[in-house]
């Protein structure tokens, strides 16, 4: 197993595609193993996308992009924006507010990101925010989507890891609102030293809030009506996505009347672009996962690390390094396929509940798409906004601050996490 890793380290350093820089390696497992038909290389590429679980994510992704062509994007935004016209810096505190609104939308910390910048971007620029403080803010507010369901993050964990969706998504809801604040908060601090003053003076009144409201509550709703839909069997998960597609159609045909049929076919379109990227991704990582199984990969490690410390908050500590480190070169996707099934047994030899490590985990990965040297959403909003992604890592300090803030409370404090799953499914 050494060799393949090495293989994936080397191909993924000389910029080949995610996909194929796992299956080629795991391939080469297969290779290098002859007790092994080649045959089984074949089944396993199969046998992810035959799990009924990640069926969830297509159809997600498609309500996602149903979503944005329905007119709840703009109509969220409005809602930011009267929620925080008042305070300083008030594009990147709507950054903020709609990342948290959209994390039931889109699910997805990179198209959360790059969207806001196509949305955001122009308005920040001409009312003089510097173009890497901009991409910074958007970059960051998107992590949000890690824990506000339904995260695809979320969904991979808990179909690898064997671990209750339902519970996975009431989890991510406070630390979500968590993470708004603490970033609000970073938002305020630094839009006041750079002089991004308020667009008024006056707090919002009650009939703006409300009316705001009136339009966005189709999209505001939609996260709870997914988990109280799961808490009660009304559907699973897998059919909750599908659930959200008809959703997505019917608020967009009935509702707004924004979907027509062209910008249908074009969602469908950019859809099954979007899921045959993702699909390839997980389905070749099962190459790669049946070599880590088969060579005791797990095993060995946990007792590897379980040797150094028992300690949950030292084990804690090592795995969130590894996880950090790895997300500065892995997409989140990947890492969620790959080392779950790793992590999970040993974080739950010493007591940690597995809702409460999952929603650590893919904050911390989701971090990583922010964090040079090859985060995706850091060269994807430093390219829209116009700016250099090295302007935009020394713009995003404070906000990387306030985010490991926020880590540093989840592991501190797993109440936070459990408290809501153990409400709504029982302890």
């Amino acid at each position: 197993m050494l060799l393949v890793l090495v293989i994936f380290l080397v191909l993924l350093l000389m910029g080949m595609p995610v996909a194929f820089t796992i299956g080629i390696s795991g391939l080469v497992f297969f290779l290098t193993t002859p007790d092994i038909p080649l045959s089984i290389a074949v089944q396993r590429i199969l046998v992810p996308s035959q799990s009924f679980t990640m069926l969830a994510i297509p159809l997600f992704i498609f309500a996602g992009n149903l979503m944005n062509s329905t007119g709840i994007t703009k109509r969220l935004i409005r809602l930011a924006d009267v929620l925080t016209g008042h305070m300083y810096g008030n594009l990147a505190q709507v950054s903020v507010v709609l990342s948290t609104l959209m994390g039931g939308v889109s699910g997805s910390a990179v198209a959360d990101a790059a969207m806001q910048s196509r949305i955001l971007g122009p308005d920040m620029i001409k009312k003089g925010y510097n173009r890497a403080y901009g991409a910074s803010i958007n970059g960051i507010s998107s992590l949000i989507t890690a824990t506000i369901p339904p995260s695809m993050g979320l969904i991979i964990y808990g179909a690898v890891g064997e671990v209750s969706i339902g519970r996975l998504f009431a989890g991510g809801i406070l630390p979500g609102f968590l993470m708004m604040i603490a970033l609000m908060i970073a938002v305020s601090y630094t839009a006041r030293k750079k002089q991004y003053l308020p667009e008024r003076t006056t707090y919002p009144n009650i009939k703006e809030v409300l009316v705001a409201l009136k339009d966005g509550i189709w999209a505001l709703i939609f996260p709870i009506i997914l988990i109280v839909g799961i808490r009660y069997g009304i559907f699973t998960p897998s059919e909750s996505g599908a659930f959200a597609a008809v959703y997505a159609i019917f608020v967009g045909v009935v509702i707004y009347r924004d979907l027509t049929w062209s910008s249908f076919i074009e969602t469908v379109r950019s859809s099954a672009i979007d899921i045959g990227a993702i699909m390839l991704i997980i389905s070749v990582s099962g190459i790669f996962g049946y070599g880590i199984v088969y060579d005791r990969v797990a095993q060995s490690l946990s007792e590897l690390v379980i040797g150094i410390s028992e300690n949950p908050y030292i084990l804690f500590g090592i795995i969130i390094l590894v996880l950090a480190i790895s997300g500065m070169f892995v997409e989140t996707t990947v890492i969620a396929l790959l080392l779950t099934p790793i992590f999970v047994p040993i974080v739950t030899s010493v007591g940690i509940d597995p809702v409460h490590f999952g929603l650590v985990m893919m904050t911390v990965t989701t971090l990583g798409i922010m964090t040079p040297p090859l985060g995706v959403s850091l060269f994807t909003v430093s390219q829209i906004m116009g700016t250099s992604p090295q302007e935009t890592v020394k713009e995003s300090v404070p906000f990387y601050i306030a985010v490991l803030a926020v880590i540093a409370v989840m592991v501190f404090l797993p109440d936070l996490i459990l408290f809501l799953p153990n409400l709504i499914f029982g302890e």
